[in-house]
């Protein structure tokens, strides 16, 4: 496969966010939801209809990232990864109920205080992934982050530690192997997966983003294998291939891109705030903003969290 390019120069729907993230695309309802973190705020759009349907929902707290439910409306409620735990949020009251609380022990009010869900993802058995890390926000960023898992029982799991900003994870078609990004060294990392008990094990680096000042950020699979990644810092999203290699650019006129997800062929794609407007005047004027680009290739299929 040789480089295939797209560039992007208009927004689909200019919701400016300070952070854009957690595109999710429910096919049954033709529907995109996505949030801004940091305004704590929840956009959902029906793309039957277009951009003017957007609704925007007060979240009451920071969500790093968002799941559907099995058996469960998800027009009414929906899964989080929230500000210190899972919670289900309910779309229609803004009430949030908690499934399970990160933190426990003497630090747990330190943390709380600090740290914030970041990016996740369901396995295909219905277990919850969700990513937590020190808020850029309120603190300096530290090797905290780790990456919990969710089981049916309840059950809320400490997976993987000695992260800086975990982001995008995902799981290939064969179901053996999963992918988490740590967005500072800039590297994406393959480990080997039992889908059977939700075991990694064998980390290795599968890419790196050897780009001074752009960082990877949230990414989205194909049915084919390829990675679509976000590169926060380098105004596109790169299309990794099963091999590691760089095989497509999605040019995007902001640089701060976050994170982006499967409609269809279609990929949607967040994007943040400009940090220096002055020097990038280009960049500020569509930031924050959340963009289409049909790719010609679906996404893994989304699958909905299991809970007792």
């Amino acid at each position: 496969m040789g480089m295939q390019e797209w560039t992007v120069k208009e927004a689909y729907y200019p919701s400016k966010c300070s952070l854009g993230e957690g595109p999710y695309y429910t096919p049954e309802r033709h529907e995109l939801r996505y949030m801004d973190i940091n305004n704590k705020k929840l956009y959902i759009i029906d793309l039957a209809k277009g951009p003017d349907s957007t609704r925007i929902i007060d979240t009451k707290q920071p969500l790093g990232v968002t799941a559907n439910i099995e058996g469960v409306d998800s027009t009414e409620v929906i899964l989080t990864g929230a500000k210190d735990g899972v919670t289900k949020f309910n779309l229609k009251t803004g009430e949030h109920e908690y499934v399970a609380k990160y933190w426990q022990g003497p630090d747990a009010e330190d943390k709380t205080r600090r740290m914030r869900s970041n990016d996740g993802a369901v396995d295909t058995q219905g277990r919850f992934w969700v990513e937590a890390f020190v808020d850029p926000e309120i603190a300096e960023s530290t090797e905290e982050g780790c990456l919990f898992r969710l089981d049916s029982d309840g059950e809320l799991r400490t997976i993987h530690d000695k992260m800086t900003i975990p982001n995008g994870i995902t799981w290939n078609a064969k179901d053996n192997k999963m992918f988490l990004t740590d967005s500072p060294p800039q590297n994406v990392y393959e480990f080997d997966y039992d889908p059977k008990t939700g075991d990694i094990s064998n980390k290795r680096t599968f890419f790196h983003l050897d780009e001074e000042g752009v960082n990877p950020d949230g990414h989205a699979m194909d049915v084919e294998g390829n990675i679509w990644h976000a590169c926060y810092g380098g105004w596109k999203v790169i299309r990794i291939s099963p091999q590691g290699q760089v095989t497509g650019i999605i040019h995007l006129p902001t640089r701060n891109i976050t994170c982006p997800t499967f409609a269809g062929t279609e990929l949607f794609i967040t994007s943040a705030k400009e940090a220096e407007p002055e020097k990038y005047p280009d960049s500020a004027k569509f930031a924050g903003n959340l963009f289409r680009v049909d790719v010609g290739v679906k996404g893994m299929p989304k699958y909905r969290a299991r809970l007792s």
